[in-house]
């Protein structure tokens, strides 16, 4: 994977989120017939609204990998409640078996930042600075 740095007028970022989440009670609902293809449009679609690139999407019969590449103005916490949000009302009505439940998603997850280089490399370059002048 290449660095593909975002460019504002004032900022320069390069933010990628390695985020896992579930159904509540780890429900099994990517057996479901089309949940898993549904769910995928879904988050393809909010995610261009949000400007975030997918990386990576997959599903597990009861959790969520995604990778995503994503904007400094979208906080990790931001970009779950927005990704949540709109599929679980979505996805709710849109499956007779999910429709029941008062909620699809639980509140927790998982979120790892990633990128091409290892802390302890950035660490170096932060130690080495003043010692170039």
């Amino acid at each position: 994977m290449e660095n593909n740095y975002r460019y504002t007028n004032t900022t320069v970022s390069f933010i990628n989120y390695h985020f896992v989440f579930c159904p509540r009670y780890r429900r099994k609902i990517f057996l479901i017939q089309g949940v898993e293809k549904r769910l995928k449009e879904l988050t393809q679609i909010k995610c261009k609204e949000l400007k975030i690139e997918i990386i990576a999407i997959e599903c597990d019969k009861d959790h969520v990998h995604m990778f995503l590449n994503c904007p400094p103005t979208l906080s990790p916490s931001d970009i779950m409640q927005k990704l949540k949000g709109y599929t679980s009302k979505i996805l709710r009505e849109e499956f007779f078996e999910l429709c029941k439940m008062s909620s699809l998603w639980t509140r927790n997850y998982f979120v790892s930042t990633a990128g091409n280089v290892c802390s302890e490399t950035i660490k170096k370059y932060i130690e080495n600075q003043k010692k170039r002048y």
